[in-house]
């Protein structure tokens, strides 16, 4: 569709045909790495890859029906074995995935439940962000599992931070930063879907 066009030509020189499929790497800015090797648009990416970036870069990936927006300063794992278990060991990650097939994400201070979901989750050593963009995610504090909640949204509706061991609260109330419906837009359509909030007017956050 013209609006399909529109709005991937920000993101690439070309555009892609509606309800096609991306795999593998689709962009790269800077020094970004699969498993220590320089990244290159078109590689394809597994269970138990690793994916870094340096201060500057940024890659965006899709693994089966998931995509993934990953920032600078950032160190990805892809569970060994089977693909739907992720670990953001530290650093920021955007990414939606496959309705109807849970997955979860580690960072350093919460295990996120997904299902069928687009998530922000910035990960560092003293809170874990967790921007449930649309979707159902649980989020369960490494340190105290009972503590979770899970959060049901429909366009950036309750951020959270889960904090480590320590903090007298451990899921607290958050703004919504550092990631934008245009860049949710994008990621949804490299894997042939659309977001389920209206797009027509974008939000920067």
């Amino acid at each position: 569709s013209s609006r399909h066009s529109e709005r991937m030509t920000s993101f690439n020189s070309g555009t892609l045909a509606a309800g096609s499929i991306e795999k593998g790497v689709y962009r790269v800015r800077g020094d970004a790495r699969i498993n220590g090797a320089p990244a290159r648009e078109g590689m394809d990416l597994k269970s138990g890859d690793t994916v870094t970036t340096a201060s500057g870069a940024q890659i965006v990936f899709v693994i089966n029906r998931d995509a993934f927006l990953m920032r600078a300063n950032s160190h990805l794992e892809v569970g060994s074995g089977a693909a739907d278990v992720f670990r953001i060991v530290t650093g920021a990650l955007l990414s939606v995935y496959q309705p109807g097939k849970p997955k979860a994400l580690h960072a350093q201070t919460a295990t996120i439940g997904i299902r069928g979901t687009g998530i922000y989750v910035e990960s560092a050593a003293d809170r874990t962000y967790a921007c449930t963009c649309y979707g159902e995610a649980e989020l369960v504090p490494l340190h105290d599992p009972a503590a979770r909640e899970t959060v049901r949204t429909r366009h950036h509706d309750q951020p959270r931070y889960i904090m480590a061991s320590g903090a007298p609260q451990r899921i607290m109330p958050a703004p919504v930063v550092n990631h934008t419906d245009a860049e949710v837009v994008m990621l949804e359509s490299l894997v042939g879907r659309n977001v389920p909030f209206n797009p027509e007017s974008y939000k920067t956050h």
